[in-house]
C-alpha cells in the first residue's frame, strides 16, 4: 500500500486512493481488501517507472472516479465500472485538477488549482461550464448532501457558495481566516474551514460566523450529518478535537494519529474515520 491522498465510504465499504497508483477497496464489516484497482505505471521523462499519483476518489452507483498525476503533473481523470478503466479526460488536456466529485450518474464537478470550476457530462462528452471562481490557488471542496451546492475555499482565505449546475456564486462570507484554507467541510448548510493562520472559521445559518483559535497550523476539518459536531486536527501531535457548533465548547479529543491529518469524514454521528500521510486509516466511535 501507498501514502493515503484521500477515501470515500459507501455502502459497507471504504475507497482508499493512494500515491501508489491504486485504489484500495475494504469491506468493512470484515475489514478485508476484497478489490484493488490499479493504473498502468508511467514512464517519465528520464525513462523511469513510476506508479502514478491518485489524488481524489468518489463513488456513485457502483463506478469508482479517479484523478491522477500524469508525466508533467497535468490530470487523469477515469471511471471504474463492472471491472473496466476508462480514461475520461487525458493528461493532454493540461488541467491541474485537485478534486472530482460526482454530481450523478452523467455529470462531473471538478476543482482546479488554478481556481476554475468545471462541470462535464460524461455522457456526451463535453462541458457544461468552465469558470473562473478567483485568481488565487484553490484551498479545497466540499458539496452538500443534495449536491446542489459547493463550498469553495482558497488561499486568500475566503469562502464562496456556489451552485453547481450554473456556477453561480450565491455568498461570498465575511472571512474568519486570513490566510490559505486548507480544507473545508459542509453538512446541514454549516461549514466550517481549516486555515493556515491557526483557525477553525465556522459558519451557520442565521447566527454571527466565529473562529476558534488553535496553537498549530489547522490541516483538516469535519462535521456531523447534522452539523452539530465539528472536529478539527489540532496541534504537532496530530489529535482530532470535537466541539460543539453552537457553544463552541471544546469537548473530546480523538489521540492516536501519528502523522499530519488529511481526510476526516463522519459517517453517521457517532462514527468517523479519518486519515495521515501513511498507509493507515483510523475508524473512531465517539460512545
Amino acid at each position: 500500500m501507498g501514502m493515503v491522498n484521500d477515501f470515500v465510504v459507501d455502502n459497507g465499504k471504504i475507497y482508499i486512493a493512494n500515491d501508489a497508483g491504486s485504489v484500495d477497496i475494504f469491506d468493512l464489516e470484515s475489514q478485508s481488501l476484497v478489490e484493488q484497482i490499479l493504473l498502468k505505471p508511467l514512464y517519465t521523462k528520464m525513462g523511469k517507472i513510476q506508479s502514478p499519483n491518485i489524488i481524489s476518489v468518489d463513488y456513485l452507483n457502483g463506478k469508482v472516479l479517479i484523478v491522477s498525476i500524469g508525466i508533467y503533473s497535468f490530470r487523469n481523470v477515469w471511471i471504474y465500472e463492472n471491472h473496466e478503466l476508462k480514461n475520461i479526460v487525458d493528461d493532454s488536456k493540461k488541467l491541474t485538477i485537485k478534486e472530482a466529485r460526482f454530481l450523478n450518474d452523467e455529470q462531473i464537478f471538478y476543482g482546479t488549482f488554478s481556481s476554475e470550476i468545471i462541470l462535464q457530462d460524461t455522457s456526451e462528452h463535453y462541458n457544461l461550464y468552465k469558470k473562473q471562481l478567483t485568481q488565487s490557488t484553490m484551498g479545497d471542496i466540499a458539496l452538500s448532501e443534495d449536491k446542489s451546492k459547493v463550498v469553495y475555499s482558497d488561499e486568500s482565505g475566503e469562502i464562496r457558495l456556489v451552485d453547481t449546475k450554473t456556477s453561480e456564486v450565491l455568498q461570498v462570507f465575511a472571512s474568519q481566516n486570513v490566510d490559505n484554507v486548507y480544507h473545508v467541510a459542509y453538512e446541514n448548510s454549516v461549514i466550517i474551514t481549516a486555515g493556515q493562520d491557526r483557525r477553525v472559521g465556522v459558519y451557520q445559518p442565521n447566527q454571527k460566523p466565529y473562529y476558534l483559535k488553535s496553537d498549530f497550523l489547522v490541516y483538516c476539518v469535519g462535521i456531523t450529518p447534522s452539523g452539530k459536531t465539528g472536529v478539527y486536527s489540532k496541534g504537532e501531535e496530530a489529535n482530532l478535537q470535537l466541539f460543539n457548533t453552537k457553544t463552541k465548547e471544546q469537548t473530546d479529543r480523538l489521540v492516536g494519529h501519528s502523522g499530519l491529518v488529511g481526510q476526516i469524514k463522519f459517517i453517521n454521528e457517532k462514527e468517523l474515520f479519518s486519515s495521515e500521510r501513511s498507509e493507515y486509516v483510523y475508524y473512531w466511535q465517539l460512545d
